[in-house]
């Protein structure tokens, strides 16, 4: 079972749900960090990085020699990769998103690959949890391509837990397609619901069953229960407001071992989303 957890903005807790969940299940675990801008998993899991390795994207190469100037190349691009000024073909490898369509529509043959490093994976394990997280390049206009590698070469035969990106855009898209559930982490506030209801809506669109964690769910007021009530939204677990988990938090510490009654919480979170997984299938 492949479990994203997501939100709608950043600092709702999403990291200490996605950390604490591998944590209480301990064995046999992948547990993929693709908020790759910002990874921070590894702070609280700490584990032993023993392999970090490049990763490269797709970006057109034009042999002049080759190239007739048909524009198909051009006009395939929807983005404006790659253009035509002057009599000459220019590759903008920053707008590339690596589709290889350029190279596809080709007729002269002039298109080849080329690749720019665009980030990092460093893999490791921790009590049984095998664990990798992506790092973009600094600079690195769009991360879907290093989260879709990320995803593609690292997810596990045993349970698959992703720490997604923040918000709703195509980062986000990325470390959810394909799962097969999805924990949608806010906080009770006007800004947390309205990013919830977002994050919500990106869910459905995708058609894969999800589940709510409220953190600091007594703050704030209602609107996120009522939103959830209204929506058939399961809320799977609150999180409450308290010092002692915000000083945990602070120092990179898990509920789960520093609070004996939180791992087993975890565990009936985990059970119930096996159970609503289930009954999506049938």
């Amino acid at each position: 079972m492949i479990i994203s957890v997501a939100s709608g903005k950043g600092g709702t807790g999403k990291t200490t749900v996605s950390t604490n969940l591998a944590a209480a299940l301990g064995k046999k675990i992948t547990f993929l960090d693709c908020d790759v801008e910002e990874p921070n998993a590894h702070l609280f899991l700490n584990p032993d990085i023993r392999e970090t390795k490049d990763v490269y994207s797709y970006i057109p190469k034009v042999d002049a020699s080759l190239c007739d100037q048909c524009r198909k190349c051009v006009d395939i691009c929807r983005f404006g990769a790659i253009t035509l000024v002057g009599g000459t073909i220019l590759v903008f490898p920053d707008l590339c998103h690596g589709c290889e369509g350029c190279e596809a529509v080709c007729p002269q043959k002039a298109v080849s690959e080329d690749k720019k490093v665009i980030g990092t994976i460093a893999s490791g394990k921790i009590n049984g949890i095998t664990f990798h997280h992506g790092l973009l390049r600094i600079g690195e206009a769009m991360s879907p391509p290093l989260i879709k590698k990320l995803r593609q070469d690292k997810t596990g035969k045993g349970d698959v837990i992703i720490d997604a990106p923040p918000g709703t855009s195509c980062p986000v898209i990325a470390a959810m397609h394909g799962v097969d559930y999805v924990v949608l982490v806010t906080e009770p506030t006007p800004f947390g619901l309205h990013d919830l209801q977002l994050a919500h809506e990106t869910v459905q669109a995708l058609e894969i069953p999800c589940g709510l964690v409220i953190n600091r769910a007594d703050l704030g007021d209602k609107g996120v229960e009522q939103y959830a009530e209204k929506h058939n939204l399961p809320i799977l677990l609150k999180i409450p407001f308290s010092k002692e988990i915000a000083q945990l938090y602070s120092r990179g510490h898990l509920l789960v071992e520093k609070m004996a009654e939180w791992k087993a919480i975890f565990h009936d979170m985990y059970r119930e989303i096996e159970h609503q997984v289930d009954a999506h299938k049938k």
